[in-house]
């Protein structure tokens, strides 16, 4: 470690008194082109359905989407992933509706990538919005999660997603083996552009409520849990190894899901293997910190900022966040 001169020689705080002298010495910067918007979509026509548990957020139909897909080519935010709200009458067991080529997620992604072709769109992979239990995947007659029978199908989501003309395909399941048979799949018809965000790091995290909420899943899923696929929060070596092996089966880039409660995982993930590294602030983060400023007790603006901040100081590339649209206009008004 660098010495420094000691006080009164050497006096920190130098570099602190002006505004210009902080900015020149900021080691990490945060700007639009970090952020990722996560929406949730739904069919319908002219719908804005809010999310209780998310002030802010609302569930969109396709025509409510577009203004705010222009809006982030507008504000410079590079990416839009999209989140599905199922009608429960096509939730099966099997999460059929996922590999649906006419599709609710399909039909939305060529509309974007029509209308906004520069703009990325990034898609989920994983069947829990559409399945009837609430699961990201098939289940036995004990009501266990299968591994292989359901990488088939997220195979197949993939390449459905992939045919619309998706940009990125982000496998959020946590299956064994899933990220290698996608991109085996992707580059056997010829997709080679199709890039993997995988959620190589995803743990079974009590933040993910509002989500479940917004995508209408929690109902399924009841008082079951996801346990036995996702992430032990005590867990910190496991997650290298699950990014080593997504790494080796072809992902290009991945995330750590939650985000501030899992900063010290996106810090190993990028020393150790120094690949784009993303990050997620879901939910359940965004929900604390909205109820919080609603009460008064935090200055929204402040925190949005410092949050996003902390993310990119812990290492992450990118985040994905509910704030995203927010602090992109807070960032142009500096």
């Amino acid at each position: 470690m660098t010495l420094h001169a000691p006080f009164p020689a050497g006096r920190p705080r130098r570099l602190r008194r002006d505004a210009f002298t902080r900015d020149l010495v900021r080691e990490y910067t945060l700007t639009s082109n970090d952020l990722i918007y996560p929406v949730f979509v739904q069919e319908g026509e002219k719908r804005r359905d809010p999310v209780p548990s998310m002030p802010g957020v609302e569930r969109l139909s396709l025509d409510a989407l577009l203004p705010v897909a222009e809006e982030c080519v507008e504000l410079g935010i590079p990416v839009m992933a999209l989140f599905p709200v199922i009608d429960p009458s096509l939730k099966t067991p099997a999460g059929d509706e996922a590999c649906n080529p006419d599709g609710l997620i399909p039909r939305v992604v060529a509309a974007l990538k029509s209308r906004f072709p520069d703009l990325g769109v990034m898609t989920d992979v994983a069947l829990d919005p559409y399945t009837s239990h609430g699961q990201d995947g098939l289940l036995d007659e004990t009501g266990y999660i299968l591994n292989d029978p359901t990488v088939e199908v997220l195979v197949k989501q993939a390449l459905t997603q992939s045919r619309a003309g998706v940009d990125i395909v982000a496998p959020s399941d946590m299956m064994d083996g899933r990220i290698g048979a996608i991109r085996q799949a992707l580059e056997a018809r010829g997709d080679i552009h199709t890039r993997i965000m995988a959620y190589s790091a995803k743990y079974a995290s009590a933040f993910y409520g509002p989500f479940r909420d917004a995508v209408g899943s929690a109902a399924n899923l009841g008082k079951s849990n996801k346990k036995v696929y996702q992430m032990d929060p005590g867990n910190s070596n496991e997650a290298l190894r699950e990014v080593a092996i997504d790494i080796a089966e072809g992902a290009d880039m991945v995330m750590v899901k939650p985000g501030m409660p899992y900063l010290d995982i996106v810090r190993r993930v990028k020393d150790e293997f120094r690949v784009p590294t993303f990050a997620y602030q879901v939910s359940g983060e965004y929900a604390m910190l909205m109820a919080a400023a609603q009460n008064g007790w935090l200055d929204r603006d402040a925190v949005i900022l410092e949050s996003l901040l902390a993310f990119k100081r812990a290492g992450a590339d990118g985040v994905l966040t509910y704030f995203a649209r927010d602090a992109a206009r807070l960032l142009k008004q500096r």
